[in-house]
């Protein structure tokens, strides 16, 4: 049983433009292209002593459901979208703690412009930044690079595990210490630290050095999203922290045992790597107000489902407008996207159409019910925790407004402080040392 503190983090979905049609959000239709609402968010999860906050992102415009863009547009499903580096950058100029965690696409950026702008990120943020990355899962999204298609799932992993040899590699192209800065001797930079490259692999080539000078992290921290068993290895092999939706705490626990025994496997100790489960609690100043606030949300997602399945089609790359929602989904339907959520679908489904399927398809928790007061809620996660054995929790809430920050900052957050669950202040002033602190 876990005694120790926990992390917490934020994942941020890519668009403020996604609630606005949500109460409590203002005119956020009219305003989603400022930023101010993203930066209240950094500054709010750093006073609340987060770890980090994850930009999630995509590249593309859906088109899953019934062969059309509109039922995406028409909601703003994951679109418009900012790119995350620019959110990433002006979020790290309005905090001094917390990580950064833009979300890149390996299949959108060559490694050497990766890793240039990761470390140019790191750079400007005092080493704060993290890079989520992604080997994509659409076919669409690779046609706006100049694709066909995505690679097959299990190749897409080879091509990122060279992928990440390749970045490592150009971001130890300089020692820490090869900037000099000798104004007697005329030094700037001593050019026995700074050495190429000159990779040439099965997918990719570089000479190398980075031109931009070193990361102040030495490697930024990598968060991975792995479901698959082919993904568990590839974040196994390469994360400092993991995001995972696991069902339950059986669930949970065998995830973290899995995730753990790879990360034996390549040599890697576990407590280098943080593993953090999705959450979406429901915060009510009295129990039965959030029960209320709960069923209210089951409703509304009871009456949104082919807005689910375009969204969950968009991740899986299957067009579920093409079938009758009210029959099962055929058998012979496969995925070259996130085969993690398909293989979920159809241990709900069991045989039910599809339809019923989405209609138990739980769209209000995540990893864990989470219902009641701060101090309810706070109990329960610490319970949790302890039964898992660590080692935190990713706040998914679908659509964030400031009410949302309130009751996290100011609700939930002191509950896990006064029981010791979480930290009180962060313990270093980087990214890593934070993460790696407990």
């Amino acid at each position: 049983m876990s005694t120790k503190p926990f992390h917490l983090a934020w994942f941020l979905q890519g668009s403020s433009a996604q609630a606005w049609g949500e109460a409590w959000t203002g005119h956020i239709g009219q305003t989603w292209m400022e930023p101010e609402l993203f930066l209240n968010l950094a500054r709010s999860l750093e006073r609340a002593c987060f770890d980090y906050v994850l930009l999630e992102d995509s590249s593309y415009v859906g088109e899953s459901f019934n062969g059309s863009t509109e039922i995406y547009l028409k909601n703003g499903l994951s679109v418009p979208r900012q790119d995350p580096s620019v959110i990433a950058a002006l979020m790290t100029q309005v905090t001094s703690r917390i990580g950064i965690v833009p979300t890149f696409g390996t299949y959108a950026y060559h490694p050497y412009l990766l890793a240039r702008l990761v470390a140019t990120l790191d750079q400007v943020s005092g080493g704060r930044i993290g890079w989520n990355a992604v080997t994509g899962s659409s076919d669409f999204a690779a046609m706006n690079f100049g694709m066909q298609g995505m690679p097959e799932h299990d190749l897409r992993y080879d091509m990122a595990d060279e992928y990440m040899e390749v970045c490592r590699g150009l971001w130890g192209s300089w020692e820490p210490d090869a900037i000099v800065a000798d104004r007697k001797k005329g030094i700037l930079v001593d050019h026995t630290k700074v050495r190429a490259v000159n990779h040439s692999g099965r997918f990719y080539s570089t000479r190398g050095p980075l031109n931009s000078g070193p990361p102040p992290q030495g490697q930024p921290v990598i968060a991975q999203a792995g479901g698959s068993s082919r993904g568990r290895r590839f974040a196994a092999t390469h994360a400092d922290t993991i995001v995972v939706h696991a069902k339950g705490v059986e669930a949970m626990k065998a995830y973290r045992e899995d995730v753990h025994k790879y990360m034996i496997e390549q040599g890697r100790k576990p407590s280098d790597c943080k593993i953090l489960f999705l959450i979406n609690p429901i915060i009510g100043e009295t129990e039965d107000e959030a029960k209320e606030r709960r069923k209210r949300r089951q409703a509304l997602a009871l009456e949104r489902i082919e807005e689910r399945l375009a969204h969950f089609g968009k991740v899986t790359n299957i067009d579920f407008g093409q079938f009758d929602l009210d029959k099962p989904l055929p058998d012979h339907v496969t995925t070259n996207g996130h085969q993690q959520n398909l293989e979920n679908y159809r241990k709900i489904a069991n045989g039910r159409s599809i339809r019923e399927t989405m209609a138990s398809f739980n769209a209000v928790d995540y990893s864990i019910e989470l219902t009641g007061t701060p101090d309810s809620v706070a109990a329960r996660m610490g319970e949790v925790m302890a039964e898992v054995g660590g080692d935190g929790y990713l706040f998914a809430m679908p659509n964030v407004h400031r009410r949302t920050l309130a009751e996290i900052e100011d609700g939930l957050v002191p509950a896990l402080q006064d029981r010791g669950l979480v930290r009180k202040a962060y313990e270093h002033k980087q990214f890593r040392d934070n993460l790696l602190a407990f």
